[in-house]
């Protein structure tokens, strides 16, 4: 079998195990997330496996540089990654994307024993104060207000009275008008 068609046959099992799984994700046909762990969970991590043209033959990429692994240090997601590349040796040849999504899955703890999570607030507030600086004063422009055409200026001092406010009532529908068009049942 070519390796298109073990990628096509992986894809089907894919999506059929994995129908209605909030935690996988497909991100393209050869590119695919799964979060292990619960919303909320201090240790929950999330893995994309892309694969290669060649994979299942060769290795697929496997990669932790989500937004949601922010949390995680450089030192956890290189220890992940490093087992998951463990079983990746073991498979190579068959169809793994399931096996490796279940191998972090089941060893999810282990994998996170040493994980203390790194306070993102910190992270940010520090990249942000560390980019302020380099805004120059110039940067601040005063609002701009909206440019109107003479035609558009003077629809505008038509429609308004002399503080610039529409007189009341300015959109309402003339209910009596509308009433006697459409006949009241009241009347009959």
């Amino acid at each position: 079998m070519s390796a298109n068609e073990d990628q096509e046959m992986e894809l089907e099992a894919l999506r059929s195990i994995y129908e209605g799984d909030e935690s996988f994700r497909e991100l393209s046909p050869v590119s695919f997330q799964y979060r292990i762990g619960e919303n909320g969970d201090p240790k929950a991590f999330l893995i994309e496996i892309s694969w290669t043209e060649t994979y299942p033959q060769t290795p697929p990429i496997i990669s932790m540089n989500a937004f949601f692994n922010n949390t995680i240090s450089s030192a956890v997601k290189q220890s992940i990654l490093a087992k998951l590349q463990e079983a990746v040796e073991v498979n190579l040849g068959t169809a793994m994307t399931y096996t490796l999504f279940e191998y972090a899955k089941d060893n999810k703890e282990r994998f996170m024993e040493n994980h203390h999570p790194i306070n993102s607030t910190t992270s940010i507030s520090n990249i942000i104060s560390v980019e302020t600086p380099n805004i120059g004063p110039s940067s601040k422009k005063k609002d701009k207000k909206e440019q109107l055409s003479k035609a558009q200026k003077r629809k505008l001092a038509d429609k308004t009275d002399h503080k610039g406010e529409l007189p009341r009532g300015w959109n309402w529908v003339d209910v009596v008008k509308h009433l006697s068009k459409t006949g009241s049942k009241d009347d009959e």
